[in-house]
């Protein structure tokens, strides 16, 4: 109600926002391509002609950037061994512990992501003796891929290798590529528009399919060279399980040796200079810029995965949490409701108001026609522009009293009414809410037990014929309520709603009134409530039906306010973790939780989202359409649950899975604007929701 002056509602984030969100799905995009996720890691299935006769009949070692293919083939007596795939942390350290022992060099064709992976083991490569040249960087079948893919698949290994070693390499061997033999006319076109940027193909003559693990005996065989011939040799480092590669090798070198065989890499083979080239500086720091990235996107995408799997856990826990307490309150509901001398003690019911007329005249007749025997209704104008303590005025209502002031705000007017009650029990109701005939009587009954102070009601939406409103019903009764029932088993009520709370007059001066110093009185009370000592419950038969907004521009403008005065009082009443009884629940029970729920999960809400996007592009439907349908009827059992506690109809289960599209994202929008205008210092306004009397037609039908 009160205005408080205020700078202008920070706006750089929301542009902060949108950028961290863009580099979080470039780097999960970063990722997939890396890892695989994205596709491509595979053959290709499509069929295609073989390559040109002069290429498939002559020699594997390939240079295609003349008119003329040249074909060269290794001299015999000599074996050129290849490894692909790695390189890998466990399997490329045993083939190189082999060749040392053997004392033999082989060419290594790398995968420029594993390289990034491992740089390590790029440089003992080449400082062992061996040659490395280029398996693509992620592996993709070229042959599948656009030519622009293809490009930055060369660059990117070439950048990868350049700023692990220091060199840049030229030998190329596409995956999914063996024997000349085999190579299709794809294949062979990939391999001429890479010989365009420098690089020579290196295919083989003999393939021993080790990645089939067929088994040491089937490997020898298939490495062995007939008749004394050379071969290029083509095994693997990398991809898989390469134990028998390991064991077939440390027989093939030392037998074929013995036949006089020597082992050597490609370039020697062949009489041709070294396939490297020192790297530039700006081809090296691009590459440790890419490697930076590349590690920086794993991590993201684990952290990923870690906060959705901590997401699930704990929203699974808060569940079980809900329904246990649920159930615990139920019972202990039945238990308490024995017969018994009701309460019936004289009860004044104040009511703040500012421009509420709307409303004002229905909350008042319905708060008169309570079943209640002795109550007093003050209705507290806080300067309203709008004629609404006149409307009040011309009900002539037997027990109303009418008190206007100057504009000064909610707390201010709460306050005033409280000094000019004459009952020692107090309820508090907004301006908007409309009381059934038995919801003061059932309200009041808790303070049969001497330690309550404070007692919640049971918050409906009465504007619910619109999808905004339903909506907004489904986040009161299974948001709110079903909270409301764990708060008050677990004994950390944290608010009261003002809609609807009843309380002790002199709990109410003891802890000094309504506090006008944040902007979620309700919820600041509740907790200075708590620390005095108090018990604060909850009656979900003291039903107040509350306008609630009917636009979203409305719907932020309130959310706002809660969130940032929630965020307020917390602060506020923080070193409640360190104190017993009633305020040291609040602070080891309920702080924790709102921090948690309210706060946290939300803010990592947009990163949660971004991530279901990436699913949307690189995963399976069929695994997202899944995972999505468990979680969707995870939330309708729980709203079925909570509508059946509150004895409501089912019936707005239909609009559930839309809240997830528009609703949910307001709600932690709401939550990062509040809590960057609480970091940045900035003090938040008022913010009044526009009346439109749907309440007050809920009394009228």
């Amino acid at each position: 109600m009160a205005l408080h002056a205020a700078r202008r509602d920070p706006r750089a984030h929301w542009l902060l926002l949108l950028l961290g969100l863009a580099v979080l799905l470039a780097a999960l995009s970063l990722n997939a391509m890396v890892t695989g996720v994205a596709g491509g890691s595979g053959p290709s299935a499509a069929a295609s002609s073989p390559a040109p006769r002069q290429v498939t009949g002559g020699g594997p070692v390939l240079r295609l950037d003349q008119t003329k293919p040249l074909v060269r083939s290794v001299p015999d007596r000599t074996v050129a061994l290849t490894f692909d795939d790695g390189p890998d942390p466990r399997w490329t350290p045993q083939v190189l512990d082999v060749l040392r022992r053997h004392r033999a060099h082989a060419t290594f064709f790398l995968v420029g992501a594993r390289v990034n992976e491992h740089p390590e083991l790029a440089r003992r490569i080449l400082a062992e003796g061996h040659e490395i040249g280029s398996h693509s960087f992620t592996h993709a079948d070229l042959s599948a891929a656009s030519a622009w893919r293809t490009e930055l698949e060369l660059s990117l290994t070439r950048k990868a290798i350049a700023a692990a070693t220091g060199r840049e390499v030229t030998l190329l061997r596409p995956p999914f590529t063996s024997t000349t033999r085999s190579l299709t006319g794809r294949q062979y076109d990939v391999l001429r528009a890479a010989a365009g940027s420098g690089h020579v193909a290196v295919l083989a003559d003999r393939d021993t399919k080790d990645w089939q693990r067929p088994g040491v005996p089937a490997i020898l065989r298939s490495a062995t060279p007939q008749g004394g011939r050379g071969a290029v040799v083509l095994m693997h480092d990398g991809g898989g399980d390469r134990s028998q590669t390991v064991a077939a090798l440390d027989q093939l070198l030392p037998r074929l040796t013995k036949t006089g065989y020597r082992f050597t890499t490609v370039s020697e083979a062949i009489a041709a200079p070294g396939s490297t080239v020192s790297a530039g500086l700006t081809t090296t720091l691009s590459g440790a810029a890419l490697r930076g990235a590349q590690l920086g996107a794993g991590w993201l995408a684990a952290a990923m995965n870690a906060l959705l799997g901590v997401a699930l856990a704990l929203g699974l826990a808060r569940l079980a949490v809900q329904v246990v307490c649920a159930q615990l309150h139920v019972r202990r509901v039945r238990r308490t409701r024995r017969p018994g001398p009701a309460v019936s003690v004289p009860v004044s019911v104040i009511v703040p108001a500012y421009n509420e007329a709307a409303n004002i005249a229905a909350t008042v007749r319905s708060l008169v026609a309570s079943a209640y025997p002795a109550l007093e209704v003050i209705v507290v104008d806080d300067g309203s522009s709008d004629g609404t303590a006149d409307i009040v005025a011309r009900l002539r209502l037997r027990g109303v009293r009418v008190i206007r002031q100057a504009n000064a705000g909610k707390p201010a007017a709460l306050n005033t009414g409280i000094r000019a009650a004459r009952a020692e029990l107090l309820v508090l109701v907004d301006g908007d809410t409309v009381f059934q005939p038995d919801t003061i009587h059932h309200l009041v009954q808790g303070f049969a037990d001497p330690r309550v102070g404070a007692i919640s009601g049971n918050t409906k939406v009465a504007n619910r014929r619109r999808l905004l409103g339903r909506w907004q019903h489904l986040e009161y009764v299974i948001g709110f309520n079903l909270d409301r029932r764990m708060y008050d088993v677990l004994r950390c009520m944290p608010t009261i709603p003002g809609a609807i709370g009843a309380f002790r007059r002199r709990v109410l001066l003891d802890v000094g009134g309504v506090p006008s110093d944040t902007l979620a009185e309700d919820t600041d009370l509740t907790m200075k409530v708590l620390r005095a000592g108090w018990r604060v419950t909850y009656e979900e038969r003291a039903i107040a039906w509350t306008e609630a907004p009917s636009s979203l521009r409305q719907l932020w403008r309130q959310r706002y306010r809660w969130c940032y005065g929630t965020l307020q009082a917390m602060w506020k009443h923080r070193h409640s973790l360190r104190e017993a009884g009633g305020g040291g629940k609040l602070g080891r029970r309920g702080l924790p939780y709102l921090t948690l729920f309210q706060i946290v999960l939300p803010l990592a809400a947009p990163a949660v989202d971004v991530f279901a996007l990436y699913g949307l592009i690189f995963l399976p439907w069929s695994k997202l359409v899944l995972a999505w349908l468990g979680l969707l009827l995870l939330q309708g059992g729980t709203a079925a649950y909570a509508l059946r506690l509150d004895r409501e109809r089912l019936g707005p289960l239909w609009t559930l899975p839309f809240q997830q599209v528009v609703y949910r994202q307001v709600m932690y929008l709401v939550v990062v604007q509040s809590v960057v205008t609480a970091v940045i210092g900035n003090r938040l306004r008022w913010q009044r929701m526009v009346r439109t009397g749907e309440a007050a037609a809920l009394v009228r039908g």
